[in-house]
């Protein structure tokens, strides 16, 4: 990769922030990209157990393939071919890996502009708050804090359960 490629690809990443629309876009023709191959031909069971072989295993296995023409033969497909799949694995892994940092990244982003949103919105109850109390504003605002003190879940002292009388149990026993 050369130098004004690598540059360029730099000014790309500072550029100005996607939109979730365009996020969206990305993910989802990414993920219609993916080729997914047919499933082995064997019972569900089995292949889930068949996707946890040995990486040894797996390797010794390919040596087989490559040095007997027979066994090539039976199975339908050269050392090569088992080669290409693994490494396509190995790629393929890294690009979760990738998936996995972008998941992580995207639900830090909602966290982050969830608890901004909240602050906001509790700093926007105490300033209606207080401008209420003025009668230029108390008749556009007194409705909207009228609704936001029914709705506010931080304020709000909970209603304690009544405790039971010791008179009334001891008439139920």
């Amino acid at each position: 990769m050369s130098t004004k490629e690598k540059e360029a690809g730099a000014a790309e990443a500072t550029a100005t922030p996607l939109t979730p629309e365009e996020i969206m876009a990305r993910l989802i023709a990414l993920r219609d990209g993916i080729a997914v191959p047919d499933l082995a031909p064997a019972p569900a069971g089995l292949r889930r157990r068949l996707g946890h072989v040995h990486p040894d295993f797996v390797n010794a296995a390919i040596n087989a393939v490559g040095v007997s023409d027979a066994v090539q033969t039976a199975l339908g497909r050269s050392d090569e071919d088992l080669r290409q799949e693994l490494d396509t694995i190995a790629r393929l892994t890294a690009c979760m890996d990738v998936a996995r940092s972008v998941e992580k990244t995207i639900a830090a982003a909602i966290t982050v502009l969830r608890q901004r949103l909240g602050l906001q919105t509790l700093q926007t109850y105490q300033i209606s708050r207080q401008l209420v109390r003025d009668e230029r504003h108390a008749v556009r605002l007194n409705a909207h804090v009228a609704e936001m003190r029914r709705l506010n879940r931080f304020g709000r002292r909970r209603a304690k359960p009544p405790q039971p009388d010791d008179e009334v149990q001891t008439k139920t026993k």
